[in-house]
């Protein structure tokens, strides 16, 4: 009997340090700026690909994602840290003009099922909260 207890004891020891992970793809479904509801783009599809501890944006014009060999156009790069409910992301490049270049930007995340949500400040004061659904 007290082997099995502290067995228990163990796994819910272990269990409880789970590595939590963003890894795969996500696309961007809408989101809050300031307190007003954005929908996500109607002329374009926005992803995120998650790797270890780098991610990689792309953007797809709507059509072109259903024409065979079109592909996406990355328009961002970076690496992020997760600890905890907080993940600390920094974007290493842009294809347009970014104040956000090498700015770490700190986030609460949460994964319900297959959304992941992040919820910031940006450095120019703007708050987000952003919802990306789980699409590899």
């Amino acid at each position: 009997m007290k082997k099995g207890i502290a067995a228990l004891i163990l796994i819910l020891i272990f269990c409880s340090f789970s590595n939590v992970s963003i890894k795969g793809m996500w696309q961007y479904c809408g989101g809050m700026y300031n307190g007003k509801k954005a929908e996500a783009p109607t002329t374009y599809i926005l992803q995120r690909n998650y790797k270890k501890d780098k991610f990689e944006a792309f953007v797809t014009e709507r059509g072109n994602d259903s024409i065979p060999g079109a592909k996406p156009e990355r328009y961002e790069t970076g690496n992020y840290i997760l600890h905890a409910d907080t993940c600390l992301e920094t974007q290493t490049w842009c294809a347009q003009p970014s104040k956000t270049t090498y700015i770490t930007i700190t986030y609460t995340y949460s994964i319900n099922n297959d959304t992941l949500t992040f919820k910031g400040t940006l450095p120019n004061g703007t708050t987000v909260e952003e919802y990306w659904k789980k699409v590899k």
